[in-house]
């Protein structure tokens, strides 16, 4: 069974960084193409970033672009997204998620098939 299980989630200030982990069991994450995602209270869910299997192609949500980076270690079965410069508007559930429809990294999230089940990102003062 294809699990996906983020961790890294927390209350950070204005300014602030995190360091989100997606870690996989059941499957070889190198197969896959990561993406994350986040809902924000009372939004749809957005595309934040996404690595391709051999994390040779990445893509970022415009809001994001400069302050988040995306990596794979596919030696430990784990995606990281790297959070800096965080803003209270970054305050959401974080799901990372899997998809081996098309090859590539796309933030279109019905390409997406595996889900975790969130993990918190506060930004506040």
């Amino acid at each position: 069974q294809l699990q996906l299980v983020e961790s890294g989630g927390g209350l950070v200030q204005p300014g602030g960084s995190l360091r989100l982990s997606c870690a996989a069991s059941g499957f070889t994450l190198n197969y896959y193409t990561i993406g994350w995602f986040r809902q924000a209270p009372g939004k749809e869910r957005e595309g934040v970033s996404c690595i391709s299997r051999s994390g040779g192609s990445t893509n970022y949500a415009d809001s994001v672009k400069g302050r988040f980076t995306i990596s794979r270690d596919n030696a430990k079965n784990t995606v990281y997204l790297q959070m800096n410069s965080l803003k209270p508007e970054d305050t959401a559930v974080y799901y990372c998620a899997a998809q081996t429809r098309r090859p590539g990294c796309y933030l279109a999230d019905t390409d997406f098939t595996s889900w975790g089940q969130g993990t918190q990102v506060t930004v506040s003062s």
